[in-house]
């Protein structure tokens, strides 16, 4: 079981690592101000945005890494901007798995925030509009501070989704070692060569990594809750 653990090498989990901490980054930014769009917005189009917004967590991964790999490919009109302009490829490299996964854990990290910003009493925004706050100040200083189990659950499950992706970066990044070949890629070609001693150990680590980052949201969840009992 050693002589094993040492042959294996754990770079996928690095890079597994790295994509989940940027992509959430990435997501994060992006996600407060859209959030908080679908949180207040009265407009008929809402329910539109939400359902393209949650598209991710009911389409096939593979339809969606088609769909990237077809729009970032070096034939298309994006992938031949980024290319002739910047050099930047945007598929089979790890750029483009960040690319394709901050698309498919949008909803992961939206709906929470969305969530947290409805359940803010609001007399608490329009009180803060009235001390002459603008919205970003609201935002920032008012909103995000109220909404800590929500944030807490956006950024963890967005981090733990990203580490477990599999059908998107396979289409978009491929298996390329030490640049987009992640730990759940990594399983995949254990179990197609029946190494299956590896993948158990690849299976396990996911395993337990899954589990602790849900009993932490879990257990801050809880300790938020009985902070205002």
């Amino acid at each position: 079981m050693i002589e094993t653990l040492s042959n294996i090498a754990f770079e996928p989990f690095l890079i597994s690592f790295k994509l989940a901490i940027i992509t959430t980054a990435i997501l994060f930014v992006l996600s407060l101000p859209l959030a908080w769009y679908l949180a207040h917005t009265k407009s008929k189009m809402k329910p539109f945005f939400e359902a393209l917004t949650s598209l991710p967590i009911v389409l096939p991964p593979s339809v969606i890494g088609f769909y990237i790999l077809f729009a970032l490919s070096q034939n298309s009109p994006i992938g031949t901007f980024f290319n002739d302009y910047f050099g930047i490829k945007l598929v089979f490299n790890f750029t483009g798995l960040i690319v394709a996964s901050c698309f498919y854990s949008l909803p992961f990290m939206v709906q929470p925030l969305q969530s947290g910003f409805e359940s803010i009493n609001k007399n608490m925004i329009e009180a803060s509009y009235i001390c002459g706050k603008s919205k970003l100040a609201t935002i920032i200083q008012v909103a995000i501070p109220s909404i800590k189990p929500s944030l807490m659950t956006a950024i963890i499950v967005t981090f733990a989704h990203t580490v477990g992706e599999f059908g998107v970066v396979l289409m978009v990044g491929g298996s390329i070692p030490g640049e987009t070949k992640v730990a759940s890629v990594a399983i995949y070609e254990f179990v197609e060569i029946m190494d299956y001693n590896s993948a158990h150990i690849y299976s396990g680590i996911m395993l337990i990594i899954s589990f602790l980052v849900l009993l932490s949201v879990y257990i801050f969840n809880n300790k938020q809750k009985n902070a205002f009992i």
